[in-house]
């Protein structure tokens, strides 16, 4: 039993402390740069024009947070433009503004505070504007929308709100990075269910700890919002702090 006990522990130091460790000095290394107020917010080219006559397009965008929260967590939105509209929408979900969900506050691709976002998700053209009427109806839909019902850890944060709309659109088939601290919170009160994008099943104690196996997310063990596993369906490794190493989830390497 002892022996079971400090391989659990080791496990747990290698596959948690040691990529947090890692986050946090790689975090010191960087500086603090200056303020958040007075970040770059600007955009990183990674959209086509939105001229009415060019195709529909859907993304979602993750990048590391602001200051200290950087360590560990990510944010993530979405954006999208329906076929003949002139502007992208914007949707982030933040502890700002009266109400959480807030509509373009920003650069459709913009820099998150100075840092440059991935993109998670991709589509354009029929594929796209296939799945816009339930991303639509998820944002419109979605419970915790009004003041107050922002909480940055365990959820529902901005993360929460983004895999909210994933559960509520199938077809789009990505998780989230494991960065994506609040990814895993019961928005729904279901703390057990079967995943919505693909076979699995999900359990979450309110957040704060989980289990996920399934085709799509793969094998992740939530600790205290720190999320560690493994990616089947595209081969990779999911880290806390550091995020998701191996081949992309749009299929490149």
């Amino acid at each position: 039993m002892m022996s079971l006990f400090k391989t659990g522990l080791t496990l747990f130091a290698v596959v948690y402390l040691l990529p947090l460790g890692i986050a946090a000095l790689r975090y010191l290394a960087g500086g603090t740069g200056r303020g958040w107020r007075s970040a770059d917010r600007s955009s990183i080219g990674a959209l086509p024009p939105p001229e009415p006559h060019a195709a529909a397009v859907v993304r979602i965008f993750s990048a590391q947070t602001v200051r200290w929260r950087g360590i560990m967590a990510s944010h993530c939105w979405i954006v999208f433009k329906p076929y003949g509209a002139s502007s992208y929408r914007r949707y982030d979900y933040t502890a700002w503004g009266e109400l959480p969900i807030r509509v373009n506050g920003f650069e459709p691709d913009g820099r998150w505070f100075g840092k440059v976002p991935q993109v998670v998700f991709a589509a354009d053209g029929d594929t796209a504007t296939a799945l816009l009427a339930k991303i639509e109806a998820a944002i419109a839909g979605y419970a915790w929308r009004n003041a107050g019902d922002y909480r940055a850890w365990p959820g529902p944060n901005s993360n929460t709100f983004v895999a909210a709309i994933l559960d509520a659109v199938p077809e789009m088939r990505v998780s989230l990075p494991p960065t994506a601290i609040g990814k895993d919170y019961p928005y729904d009160g279901q703390w057990l269910r079967r995943t919505r994008s693909g076979p699995g099943l999900r359990l979450t104690l309110g957040g704060y700890a989980g289990v996920t196996l399934a085709w799509v997310d793969g094998i992740e063990v939530n600790i205290l919002g720190a999320v560690a596993g493994l990616d089947i369906r595209r081969p990779a490794v999911k880290l806390p702090g550091l995020g998701r190493f191996g081949v992309d989830q749009d299929g490149s390497s």
